[in-house]
């Protein structure tokens, strides 16, 4: 490989979707020399720009997990950076909600999930309830969280982008990750495209989304049996034609691999379905119209007013799954040297949902394993 570029940096964040841009921000913010190096020519352009845009409460996590943990730590330091950076976001409020008396016993479940983790404002409401927020509603029961919310992912990016270069860290778009090699003062990291490099580093961090597993297995050293196999977990969405009836964010019951066939709204009021839950082998954000016929019987157990010509095809976004769709709930993985034995390494793998609401509080957890 021709050689182009040779530095020692202090710290080398790998993807710039809103986790690695969270890292890198606070790197830098800490005094630390970064370079944040993304294969792909713009910030944010994988999972982060095919999701829901949603700021969880903390809700759905097992107790005691990362999850739980972090998702209620970056919610409340999320809202706090967009109202001090102008970022667009809006706590519009989200009914869970039971098309049945037998799927109550879900939402208490929720409920007191929510409450162990530190989420202190849901009320159980009943059918009329329900229907006294939103009229439109056909259910059994509800919960509602005031705490969830609507933020414009991608400004939110822009200003994370924003505060890590005016504390002097680095953005390389156009480096894909190639390998990197230990050795006794950190670890010699190499990228490709157009313009290779070589860069020492004292840190690394694998924040590559979709990409962590296998860029993992490009680290030498790397224990094969740690880097998870991770499964891909395609969610499709439909928008809404019309004005939908609904000013708060409308989420079923959980189902496997998702959170149910949910209506989520932007900043404008334009309502949208999803996701689903696809299982695929490759990445492929097509949105098939067979898609509709599913969708449209899920959403009709809240909203039996639904049509069938108010739905089109939108957009389609992948989660990495770990496990895959027969395991048990998933949990973020952040694994230090006190795992893999490399020093100066971190990998962050299955950074799905609510990786968006936990971004802030997953790079303060990378930042204090950096300081180990």
């Amino acid at each position: 490989m021709d050689q182009v570029d040779t530095d020692q940096v202090e710290a080398i964040v790998i993807g710039a979707g809103v986790v690695g841009l969270a890292i890198a921000r606070a790197l830098a913010r800490a005094g630390r020399e970064v370079v944040l190096i993304e294969a792909a020519g713009a910030i944010g352009t994988g999972i982060s720009a095919r999701n829901s845009e949603v700021v969880h409460a903390g809700i759905y996590y097992e107790p005691g997990s990362l999850k739980a943990e972090l998702c209620v730590k970056g919610r409340a330091a999320l809202y706090a950076f967009c109202a001090s950076h102008g970022v667009g976001h809006c706590r519009i409020g989200k009914l869970i909600v039971a098309a049945s008396a037998a799927e109550v016993a879900y939402l208490e479940k929720l409920a007191a999930h929510g409450a162990t983790n530190g989420v202190s404002d849901l009320v159980m409401l009943d059918g009329a309830g329900a229907r006294a927020l939103e009229s439109a509603l056909d259910v059994h029961a509800a919960l509602f969280s005031p705490s969830t919310g609507i933020v414009d992912s991608h400004g939110l990016m822009l200003a994370l982008e924003g505060d890590m270069e005016a504390a002097g860290g680095m953005l390389a778009l156009g480096a894909p990750f190639a390998g990197a090699e230990p050795g006794p003062d950190g670890l010699t990291v190499r990228t490709g495209g157009d313009a290779p490099m070589v860069l020492g580093c004292r840190l690394l961090v694998n924040a590559a989304g979709l990409d962590a597993p296998d860029l993992a297995r490009r680290i030498a050293g790397m224990p094969a049996h740690l880097v998870p196999e991770q499964t891909l977990a395609k969610g499709n969405y439909f928008t809404c034609g019309r004005k939908v009836p609904f000013s708060r964010l409308i989420y079923p019951v959980p189902e496997p691999g998702g959170l149910g066939t949910h209506l989520t709204l932007d900043l404008g009021g334009q309502g949208r379905f999803g996701p689903d839950v696809e299982w695929v082998r490759e990445r492929d954000y097509e949105v098939h119209p067979a898609r509709k016929a599913s969708m449209m019987a899920s959403i009709r157990r809240y909203w039996p007013d639904v049509r069938e010509e108010d739905l089109a095809p939108g957009y389609a976004g992948i989660r990495p799954k770990i496990p895959g769709p027969n395991g048990g709930p998933q949990d973020f993985v952040i694994q230090g040297p006190a795992v893999h034995g490399i020093t100066g390494l971190v990998n962050l793998f299955g950074i799905e949902s609510p990786g968006l609401t936990s971004c802030l509080a997953i790079a303060d957890k990378v930042l204090e394993m950096a300081k180990e």
